[in-house]
């Protein structure tokens, strides 16, 4: 691409072309990302430092933390610098490393909520067996997939985009760069490339989500054979999940599994996916928790009797 491109940099239109507007959307952004580094770092270190939160399902949720940490910083800090300066740009590169590691992350955390739904499946289904189904080496050959699948993903938009000579007019409606707002500057005809771009992210959306409806049509038929106080723990656990499913999926389903257009509303709802489900997701999926609301009252009694010793 960059050998018959005349585009070397891109300018993002943002939210508003009013700069006290844009400032104003830059702090609060500011204050969401610094909401988003506190609340899945602290579930990191809780997990991680928390004796008790052995079971594969917090290893699990720990990585997806760390996820949800890694795919906001990739749009994030670039929205809250812009503001600051007098044009909005991105090298043809840096939009290049913004969709790899976009599509990386994105991708990664699609497959971890996947892996995350089969461990409840193993958990209330098969309860038994469910240390030696979930043992250290299943983990991380699950946690591997989910981080190879992610980059197969990435890989495979970046490829495409790759093909694309870009003529201009250099400019997106957008926050940041993304493949179906980059086709837009496409000199030759992409059609074939959207389709192709369509289809790695829409199978990836359609297999994941199908595999997590699919688990939890088979959970929800186990648990009527469950006690009302064990049906009760398994559905709070199960609903956390779905929340965060349907914060992630919907937005995503709704900008990458259509035809390659953009809309308005489009940088509107990729704040949903790259925002809102990373700010909520240690509300709703980790201090809803019993065992990790006590993990971190451990964690915070240890560090204050620890400043307290000194």
């Amino acid at each position: 691409m960059a050998a018959t491109s005349n585009v070397t940099e891109i300018i993002f239109l943002g939210f508003s072309q009013n700069r006290d507007a844009q400032k104003v959307i830059s702090v609060l952004f500011l204050l969401l990302y610094v909401a988003i580094l506190l609340g899945n770092g602290l579930i990191v270190v809780t997990i991680k430092a928390g004796k008790g939160l052995t079971s594969p399902m917090y290893l699990f949720l720990s990585y997806l933390s760390f996820v949800e940490i890694c795919y906001c910083s990739v749009t994030a800090p670039k929205l809250i610098l812009d503001s600051f300066m007098e044009r909005r740009v991105i090298s043809l590169k840096g939009c290049i490393t913004q969709i790899f590691f976009l599509h990386f992350f994105g991708g990664t955390e699609i497959f971890l909520l996947t892996v995350m739904a089969y461990d409840r499946y193993v958990a209330i289904c098969k309860p038994l067996h469910y240390t030696v189904v979930m043992n250290r080496r299943v983990c991380g050959l699950l946690l591997g997939a989910a981080w190879g699948g992610g980059l197969l993903h990435s890989v495979g938009q970046t490829f495409l985009i790759f093909q694309l000579p870009l003529c201009g007019p250099k400019v997106l409606d957008h926050y940041f760069c993304d493949v179906h707002p980059l086709l837009k500057l496409a000199c030759s005809d992409a059609v074939l490339v959207g389709v192709l771009i369509v289809a790695n992210g829409g199978s990836i959306s359609v297999v994941s989500f199908t595999g997590l409806l699919a688990s939890y049509v088979v959970i929800l038929r186990a648990l009527r054979t469950q006690t009302s106080e064990g049906r009760r723990k398994a559905l709070s656990t199960c609903a956390s999940h779905l929340a965060v499913v349907a914060l992630f999926f919907v937005p995503c389903s709704f900008v990458y599994m259509r035809p390659c257009i953009t809309l308005p509303v489009d940088k509107i709802i990729a704040v949903f996916y790259t925002v809102v489900t990373p700010l909520l997701n240690p509300v709703i999926y980790s201090f809803r928790n019993a065992e990790v609301k006590n993990a971190l009252r451990r964690l915070m009694r240890r560090k204050g009797s620890g400043k307290r010793n000194r």
